[in-house]
């Protein structure tokens, strides 16, 4: 098999960058046969700033991807990788002017404009604070206070998706289910939070239990590892689940993004408002 082919990718932008970062990768995925060694530089916000960055396109050619609010520096920016003969795109260009043709009115250039500390910046940060607090099972008195939460058996993803829709800006708890150990209080009433079960075949979490006993030289959790008991912990999950009434994801094929685009689907369809 050949060796994948290699090229340089500029990533340019007057913030952070990951807007950048985030459509790099959904191209990049699509050429299997290609490998990107990325060159990000963030906060590219005066000439000298992107005089350095032009010297490190010179030495290092490749596609240039950019986001620069400033019409001049961007203008410098494309003209100087016309020189260089490299491809230069600003990837939001025909994104804004269709918003501009549909809406008949130009954009407000704003750098930064996705990270400005506004009520939804702060909101974000009260959720994952929230979110940190109330990771796996602590503090189950306060559920009521949370917008989703997930149950499920150890190794089914609850915390990573959980610290994700708290980057959304929802308030998420975590509680694990555990053989022989009963439901918080708040669960086993009712609580005002959207409950969503969280499962994945018995395989998966086998092979991921395994490799957890490994980390921690632990030789004594058969049980923990073993597929029929894990099989036997998934179907109380999804008995629990249907007696309840809860939604159950398999999260098995899933990436942490996939389930959590699947939870918020179920949220506002019960009729929750959507978070920008």
């Amino acid at each position: 098999m050949d060796a994948p082919r290699t090229f340089h990718l500029h990533m340019i932008s007057d913030a952070t960058g990951e807007t950048l970062v985030a459509i790099a990768k959904a191209v990049r995925v699509q050429y299997s046969q290609a490998r990107a060694i990325e060159h990000i530089h963030p906060l590219v916000r005066s000439k000298r700033e992107l005089e350095r960055v032009l010297k490190d396109v010179e030495a290092n050619p490749g596609m240039v991807l950019y986001t620069i609010v400033n019409q001049e520096l961007a203008e410098h920016l494309e003209q100087t990788c016309k020189k260089l003969n490299v491809p230069c795109v600003p990837v939001l260009k025909s994104i804004l002017q269709v918003f501009e043709s549909y809406l008949g009115t130009p954009s407000t250039p704003t750098v930064a404009g996705q990270h400005v500390l506004d009520a939804d910046y702060f909101r974000r940060i009260e959720a994952l604070n929230f979110t940190m607090l109330h990771d796996d099972g602590h503090l189950p008195e306060n559920l009521d206070d949370a917008d989703i939460l997930l149950i499920g058996i150890s190794r089914t993803s609850k915390t990573p998706t959980s610290i994700y829709l708290a980057n959304r800006g929802y308030k998420t708890a975590n509680v694990p289910l555990i053989p022989g150990v009963p439901l918080p209080p708040k669960l086993e009433a009712r609580t005002n939070a959207f409950v969503v079960g969280l499962v994945a075949s018995a395989e998966r979490i086998s092979q991921v239990r395994q490799n957890r006993v490994l980390e921690h030289a632990a030789s004594h959790l058969d049980a923990y590892v073993d597929r029929e008991a894990i099989a036997a912990e998934i179907a109380e999950t999804r008995q629990l689940c249907a007696r309840r009434g809860w939604p159950v994801i398999d999260v098995t094929r899933r990436s942490i993004e996939e389930t959590a685009a699947a939870i918020l689907r179920l949220y506002h369809d019960r009729g929750a408002p959507v978070l920008e």
